[in-house]
């Protein structure tokens, strides 16, 4: 695939540019619909550059953590620039779960500083980042990462970011799952546009795409990202934020009715 291309001593990877789209097209669209409900942009902006910065962070600590064994490698370095080195082995790649836990937790910490109204901030998030993902699952594809098992029917990386990808035909995983997550935000948008699960979409996307994720990973193939249990660190964290999220509906649901008085106290 094309993984990139060399800007005199700069090498762009279009991974990066595909991020850089679904960053530019759903964060506008997000803080768009803010606004439109608010009357006032500045504060979603505020929101998003503090979840970008849990974002970064969450990605590299869960990608280190599933590098826990290498941890020791740390403690017996020969000098600091292998100490350095070893560090941006053990903690520069990212996984997506852990950008999302660290944005999720950043987020919510600006939306209870700022007093915003937590329910529609929460909901334009949830709009954007299943259109961000999408665009940088597309971006996965052109630079290799994330690949998937062998298959003779699949498509043969030979200039992937990670070499393990190259030389055999593997499932397109990369653009099942961009397809999943622009369908998943049609389903979010459209609940937007018609006020349906108003405070909730942040729930409901919570809820739909682990379940996605959860099938997809058994067609990945990169198998350094870890498993525990039997199950990948995806698919592990995938069963939990599907059941957390289940309980938060019907925990919400038995509170609105207790509120409106259909259930006693």
């Amino acid at each position: 695939m094309f993984s990139g291309f060399q800007v005199g001593p700069v090498f762009i990877g279009t991974y990066g540019i595909c991020a850089l789209v679904g960053i530019f097209t759903a964060c506008p669209l997000a803080i768009h619909l803010y606004k439109k409900r608010t009357g006032n942009d500045i504060p979603l902006i505020i929101m998003f550059l503090f979840a970008a910065l849990g974002v970064f962070f969450g990605m590299h600590l869960l990608f280190g953590l599933t590098n826990v064994a290498y941890w020791k490698l740390l403690f017996n370095a020969g000098s600091f620039k292998q100490w350095i080195e070893r560090f941006a082995a053990i903690f520069g790649g990212s996984v997506f779960y852990g950008g999302l836990i660290g944005g999720l937790i950043a987020g919510g910490i600006s939306i209870k500083v700022q007093k915003l109204p937590a329910g529609t901030a929460a909901d334009c998030g949830a709009v954007a980042i299943p259109l961000f993902h999408g665009f940088a699952r597309i971006g996965c594809f052109f630079g290799g990462c994330c690949y998937g098992v062998e298959w003779e029917h699949g498509i043969t990386f030979h200039n992937s970011v990670v070499e393990s990808a190259n030389g055999v035909p593997r499932v397109p995983i990369q653009l099942f799952e961009a397809g999943f997550e622009f369908l998943l935000f049609g389903l979010i948008f459209l609940l937007f546009s018609r006020n349906k699960f108003s405070g909730k979409l942040l729930a409901v996307y919570l809820t739909v795409y682990p379940v996605g994720r959860f099938i997809l990973e058994f067609w990945r193939g990169d198998e350094y990202r870890g498993h525990l249990l039997g199950l990948s660190t995806s698919q592990f964290i995938s069963v939990i934020l599907f059941f957390g999220s289940i309980v938060y509906l019907i925990f919400n649901k038995f509170r609105q009715k207790r509120q409106s008085g259909e259930i006693p106290r």
